[in-house]
Order: C-alpha cells, then sequence, then structure tokens
C-alpha cells in the first residue's frame, strides 16, 4: 500500500464534494434553481452561495488571507440566511464564478500553508477560536458534502434526476416501474411498523 499526501486526500473530497454541488444545477430554469422546495427554503443556488461564503471563510479570512470578495449577505446587519437563497438580481453565471473563485482562493491557502497551521475564526467565541489548517479543510469537507447531499434530495424533487456526478448516479439498477414498486414497498412497512408500534 502506498502513502496517501493528507493534503492531496482532502483536496480529492473537496473537490469531489464542489463539482457535485454544481452539477445539480446543470438542465434547470432560473426558477427551480431558486425554488424553495423545504419549509425551511432549501434551494439550488442558495446552496452554492453559501458554501461559498463558507470556504471563503474557513480557508481565507481564517488564516488571515482574505479574499477580496464582497460578501453584503454576510455583513453585520445583513438580513438572517441571506446567504442561502439568491436575489432576482443575482444571477446563476456570478454566484457559479464566486464559487469558483472561492475554490481557487481556498486551494490556495491548502497549499500555501501546513496542516497544522493555526488560525483563528473570526465569527468564534474568542477564548476556542483557534484551529489547524486541517480542522478547517475536514470541516469545509464536511460541510460542503452536506449540502450536496441536501441538493441531490431538492433535485431530486425537482425533476427526478439523482446521482453522485455526471459519471456516476451511484444508484441501483431499475426504471421508473421498479423505483414506483420500492418506494410503494417502503411505504407499506412504515405503516405496518406504525400500526405495531
Amino acid at each position: 500500500m502506498t502513502a496517501s499526501d493528507p493534503k492531496a486526500d482532502l483536496h480529492f473530497y473537496l473537490q469531489s464534494a464542489r463539482d457535485a454541488l454544481l452539477w445539480k444545477l446543470e438542465g434547470l430554469s432560473e426558477y427551480n434553481i431558486r425554488r424553495p422546495l423545504t419549509p425551511t427554503g432549501t434551494n439550488l443556488l442558495g446552496l452554492v452561495k453559501h458554501v461559498a461564503g463558507v470556504e471563503l471563510g474557513y480557508l481565507g479570512d481564517t488564516f488571515g488571507r482574505p479574499s477580496g470578495e464582497p460578501l453584503p449577505w454576510l455583513e453585520d446587519g445583513a438580513e438572517p440566511n441571506a446567504d442561502m437563497w439568491a436575489t432576482a438580481d443575482e444571477s446563476r453565471e456570478d454566484i457559479v464564478e464566486l464559487y469558483r473563485r472561492a475554490w481557487a482562493h481556498a486551494d490556495a491557502t491548502i497549499d500555501a500553508l501546513a496542516l497544522d497551521t493555526i488560525g483563528k475564526v473570526p465569527w468564534w467565541p474568542k477564548e476556542r477560536d483557534e484551529v489547524t489548517l486541517h480542522h478547517a479543510v475536514v470541516r469545509v469537507v464536511a460541510d460542503t458534502h452536506r449540502h450536496a447531499g441536501h441538493a441531490d434530495i431538492v433535485r431530486e424533487l425537482i425533476d427526478g434526476a439523482v446521482g453522485m456526478n455526471k459519471g456516476n448516479d451511484s444508484m441501483v439498477p431499475g426504471d421508473s416501474s421498479w423505483w414506483e414498486n420500492y418506494r410503494s414497498r417502503l411505504e407499506r412497512a412504515a405503516q405496518d411498523a406504525d400500526r405495531d408500534a
């Protein structure tokens, strides 16, 4: 077994989540990428906007490497949750390009610093605001994968499209009839369990 490079491993998983998240926007209308599909308003473009800010904060500002990107939705006095949705004036292209610039900035931080470099998270309490770069990257990988999972479910609700990425849907084989029967079986099992409880 060959030794792995921790930075390369972290970057691989971060990039796979980034790619999955952006893939979920492909082929959808402006309405569908902005459409809130949960009671808390979860939507595809808002997830991208949010993770762009996460990367710029944890893998930029935290290590004294501000990007210079204006993020008015994160400033003091901004509307709560303003980073989780896109206004009609914020274009898909602008948000996707912001996210790509955030990747480049975050990747430059990861490349420039050792994993044991200490940073200070500006929005955390002073008594516990220190983190290593390793911790910050793991946090961003976890957060991005979490939101990619949200995006997977939201996209399935929009048009039934599922999968990890363009080349790998990671789903068991089955046509729409198979999936309908499968879902019905699960519904019956849930009802039976509820009756037996």
